[in-house]
């Protein structure tokens, strides 16, 4: 299993300034376990395993070893705060007899043997040794919470604290409001406390609320990708500038050039092509003989496919006939589709994908994919069996081998110039040359339009691309709550809607014309609606209550908490300006960001004061002090300032 490793958040704009989200950890793909590690003799993934250790450790180390020559670590001065050997490893170790102990036992002396200097972890994992379930992040927290034991207090339902105190008199407490739903105020020491629902106050002097749980003091950004339309380059024969040139290449339905190999059965999709493609074609054919009913009545037989997986376009006679995928539950399917088939000779061609390899489980290296059954019925002589058969294969795709997505490869085949690209076929490969998109904003590939397939821009891989729908179900909700236990479907937003519709492309990959675009496109699509979209921030929002807590007001080399004023802070990205205060309210606000709402309780003055401190600003500082709002407002209520501003 690879290591991970965690950056602060506020860092991420070096370690990963072109990316399209938020992130705050750094993974290595697969698990870090390439797949040809897995055909080497007498391998076992995961396991107390000569093979496996040896290049489990050899890989660790190499990457480890450019982490500390980039001064990354945070004992370097770097950002890298936490790193992670193993992962979940505890939930299956019992599955891998008495190999499984000792491996997690030597994957973490292994970790820590790499001399890092920041914590390693491994979560879920029980009886981790003490160099990690003990490591430096536990050993740095506070004197008094190490060196005493809790005590529980209970202020009624739903409301409790453990309390830590020493023989000096130092003291430490965590208070806790576990309603899921519903606000508290508790008094501690006499001193009264506000707690949101669900969430923990950490009072590092049992006094000062310097944390809670559930109270983000950075702004929300409010972002929208805004569709650009491609933009086609300068070119002496192309001389209409406003439209695009498009060039197709189409591939053959089945096997182009020779068969790889023919053998009766049906093989393991991964086994034959140890992921150097995505693609395998198994093919076959069959004979009709003129007297089946079917083809005297007018009915159709009907294919019965069951594949291990991941996903498959079936072509009888060179047309598309059905496309069928497992999910992200379960990788395999089944499938019935009617298909036409004519007199004489039937060519069937099966193309077999996966989007990816299994990463999770015990022994998940023997987990293949492929077809694993194919039956037609309604033959007058019964159900027709292919499974035995001999089918011929093929690995990959003609454009792949040809490497036609290549700068260099392009001239392998004869492309076919057009201005009206064909749509919603299958097996058909785009290429357009486009100038890059204005601005320096991150761009993502908008491929909503288009079925699924690859993407490539000058040579350089986008990825898969597959704008498959999520499900539609009663768990589905419109807006999040986090609060409470956690549940797999507790968020389950954007049902019937795309999965992923914009596929990051890094602004360095573009040059400032003469880009090429090419589109690997499986079962159909429309290619002119392809757009490259720029995600923008179009607004900032930050919601502050008096109480807010403030780490930085904390001065752990004095003990002490500085009395600071509460503000709020506001910052448009890059060179851009508040140009406008969209709403503010001084009181009890409701809502969130982009849907605020007045509550019962508004200083009238809000959005006249937040003006005259941020507008035409990069950035601003509101604080929340008397000499600002009116604090004589609603003097019961714990009163909070929600603003949400516009950046131009």
């Amino acid at each position: 299993m690879s290591p991970m490793i965690a950056v602060p958040s506020s860092l991420m704009a070096t370690a990963s300034s072109s990316s399209l989200l938020p992130s705050t950890i750094l993974a290595v793909s697969l698990d870090g376990v390439p797949v040809w590690l897995h055909y080497v003799p007498n391998t076992v993934f995961r396991t107390d395993n000569a093979n496996f250790k040896y290049y489990m450790q050899k890989f660790t180390t190499y990457i480890v070893n450019l982490m500390k020559q980039e001064k990354f670590f945070a004992s370097q001065g770097g950002p890298i705060i936490l790193s992670q050997i193993e992962n979940e490893y505890g939930d299956i170790e019992r599955v891998y007899g008495e190999g499984g102990k000792p491996y997690a036992m030597w994957a973490a002396q292994m970790a820590v043997s790499q001399n890092i200097g920041v914590p390693w972890i491994m979560c879920q994992q029980y009886d981790a040794p003490d160099p990690v379930d003990l490591h430096k992040a536990i050993k740095m927290t506070e004197h008094v919470v190490l060196n005493s034991e809790p005590t529980y207090i209970s202020f009624g339902p739903s409301l409790e604290a453990d309390v830590y105190t020493d023989s000096s008199g130092a003291c430490a407490a965590f208070i806790a409001n576990v309603d899921e739903k519903d606000d508290k105020t508790v008094q501690f020491r006499n001193v009264s406390y506000h707690l949101p629902a669900w969430s923990v106050s950490i009072l590092p002097d049992c006094k000062n609320v310097v944390f809670n749980t559930a109270m983000v003091r950075s702004q929300t950004a409010m972002v929208e990708m805004v569709p650009e339309e491609l933009h086609p380059s300068v070119d002496l024969t192309n001389k209409d500038l406003k439209a695009l040139k498009w060039e197709v290449f189409v591939e053959q339905a089945g096997i182009w050039g020779k068969a790889d190999f023919v053998q009766n059965g049906l093989v393991d999709h991964l086994n034959t092509t140890k992921d150097t493609t995505d693609y395998l074609w198994y093919t076959t054919s069959i004979f009709v003989n003129e007297n089946e009913t079917f083809l005297k009545k007018g009915s159709q037989p009907v294919l019965l496919v069951e594949s291990k997986g991941h996903a498959l376009h079936a072509f009888i006679n060179k047309k598309l006939q059905v496309s069928a995928s497992g999910n992200g539950s379960d990788i395999t399917f089944r499938f019935k589709q009617a298909i036409t088939l004519k007199a004489g000779k039937n060519e069937i061609a099966l193309l077999s994908m996966t989007v990816g390899l299994q990463n999770a489980g015990p022994f998940y290296e023997w987990v293949g994919a492929g077809l694993s059954r194919v039956v037609i019925e309604g033959f007058n002589n019964g159900p027709l069996v292919l499974s035995s058969h001999a089918w011929s294969y093929k690995l990959g795709l003609q454009g792949e081998h040809l490497g036609i997505y290549k700068p260099d490869g392009i001239k392998n085949v004869k492309w076919i110039s057009t201005r009206e690209p064909p749509k919603q076929q299958p097996l058909t490969w785009y290429k357009v040359i486009l100038d890059a998109p204005s601005g320096n904003e991150p761009v993502g590939l908008d491929m909503v339009h288009m079925g699924k397939g690859m993407a490539w821009l000058n040579g350089e891989e986008i990825g898969r691309y597959w704008p498959r729908k999520s499900s539609v179900h009663d768990a589905c909700v419109e807006k999040c709550d986090y609060r409470g236990k956690f549940r797999p479907d507790k968020c389950l937003t954007g049902c019937g809607e795309p999965t992923q519709r914009w596929y990051h492309v890094p602004r360095s990959w573009f040059k400032p014309t003469g880009n090429i675009l090419v589109i690997f496109e499986e079962k159909g699509g429309d290619p002119t609606k392809i757009r490259l979209s720029k995600r923008k921030v179009s607004g900032i929002c930050a919601h502050l209550g008096e109480g807010h807590p403030s780490i930085e007001s904390w001065s752990e080399a004095e003990n002490v908490h500085v009395k600071n004023k509460v503000a709020v802070h506001l910052k448009c990205p890059g060179n851009a300006h508040i140009a406008t205060i969209k709403f503010a309210s001084f009181g009890t606000p409701e809502g969130t960001c982009g849907s605020y709402s007045i509550g019962a309780c508004h200083d009238p003055n809000s959005t006249s004061l937040v003006e005259k401190v941020c507008l035409n600003r990069n950035e601003c500082r509101i604080e929340l002090g008397e000499e600002s709002f009116d604090k004589g407002l609603c003097p019961s209520a714990t009163k909070k300032l929600a603003v949400e501003a516009v950046c131009s």
